[in-house]
Order: structure tokens, then C-alpha cells, then sequence
């Protein structure tokens, strides 16, 4: 029997203890996004996932950066949220509104591209790899995608309108005069993690 599709890419990030492993896969053209925000909004267990609306994010680094986040404040005890998945969502944001920050970078019934992150915690849990994917496969009607920045560009997932006006980036004059789009969007997402790092401070 052929084995099952690896949708999902286990990330080992440095100066994280080596009890948090960090799942991630990416779907595009979902086509169930209101069964999958339905999950999550009734609490079922078995989908605590960080569902990220891919289109408000601009690199694989954002998304990192937002674990590493929901990490550190896992660890510190400092939650705001539910969750360390919901956690990650909020560190998306460049402000401290929850609400807004689920409705903007988290799964809506409308989203069409996903990022699915699952953090790992031992011991506390018994889920392997293997067990997240096959129930990913099993859940998520989309077309799964590499984690990589040349796939969130080639697969134009990313809303760059959507981008600039959830991070304030619209009043940034010089913006516009950065001609070349590649050096423009490198631009962007470095403003997009100032804003991040800054939250809460």
C-alpha cells in the first residue's frame, strides 16, 4: 500500500526546547474553510491547529517568527489565549486586539489559502507526525504546497493590498517608490516583522 502524501514539514527552531517540535503544511484553494473555522470555533480537540489565512502573510519567516513568539509566551505562562495555536495567530498581529487579530489572520469561512501550524509538546501529548498528517490528508479539501517563500509567490497566496493595509503600511510614502517588486516586498516584510516585534511593547 503506497504510503500517505507528507503534507506537513517538522521544524526544529533554534533556542526552543527540543520538547516543542512545530508542524506546519500549507493548502491552497481550500474548499471546506467554513467545516474547518467550524471546528475551531466549536473547541473540538481534535482540530487545535493555528489555522493562518495565508493571504495575510508575506513569508515563511512571518510565520516562524509568530511561533517563536506563542512560544516564548507558552513557556513564560503569559497566554492571552486559549491556546499556544491561537497564540500564534494573535503574534501575527501588530496589535494586542484578539478579536481583530483572529478575524484578519486566522481561518474565516471564506479563506481560500491556509497555513496549518500544530505545535507538539512532550510528554504532554501522544500525536506523532504521521497521526497530523494523515488527519490533515483526511480534513482539509485544498492542494497541499511546499512551506517555502518561492511557493507563497509562485502560488500568489499572499494579498499584498490585504498585507499593507493590516500592518499600516499605506502612509509609507517611500514604499511606492521602491520600483522593483521583489526589493519592494522584501521591503514590506520587514516592516511587517517590526510591527510583530513591537506588539505589546
Amino acid at each position: 500500500m503506497a504510503s500517505p502524501t507528507k503534507v506537513l514539514e517538522t521544524i526544529q527552531l533554534e533556542h526552543v526546547p527540543s520538547t516543542h517540535t512545530v508542524h506546519i503544511g500549507v493548502f491552497k484553494d481550500v474548499e471546506n474553510s467554513e467545516f474547518l473555522h467550524q471546528q475551531l470555533l466549536s473547541r473540538n480537540a481534535e482540530f487545535e491547529y493555528a489555522f493562518i489565512d495565508a493571504s495575510s502573510v508575506t513569508s515563511r519567516f512571518q510565520v516562524l517568527a509568530a511561533i517563536y513568539k506563542a512560544i516564548t509566551i507558552q513557556l513564560s505562562g503569559a497566554m492571552k489565549t486559549p491556546n499556544i495555536h491561537s497564540e500564534i495567530v494573535c503574534s501575527l498581529s501588530p496589535n494586542n486586539n484578539i478579536s481583530e487579530a483572529y478575524r484578519r489572520f486566522g481561518i474565516t469561512p471564506s479563506s481560500k489559502h491556509l497555513i496549518i501550524a500544530k505545535v507538539l509538546i512532550t510528554p504532554q501529548t501522544t500525536l506523532t507526525p504521521s497521526a497530523l498528517n494523515e488527519h490533515l490528508l483526511a480534513h482539509v479539501k485544498g492542494m497541499p504546497v511546499p512551506f517555502t517563500d518561492e511557493a507563497l509567490q509562485a502560488e500568489q497566496l499572499t494579498d499584498w493590498a490585504k498585507v499593507r493595509k493590516y500592518y499600516k503600511l499605506n502612509n509609507v510614502g517611500w514604499l511606492d517608490g521602491v520600483k522593483d517588486e521583489t526589493e519592494k516586498r522584501r521591503e514590506m516584510e520587514v516592516l511587517v516583522l517590526g510591527g510583530m516585534a513591537l506588539r505589546g511593547l
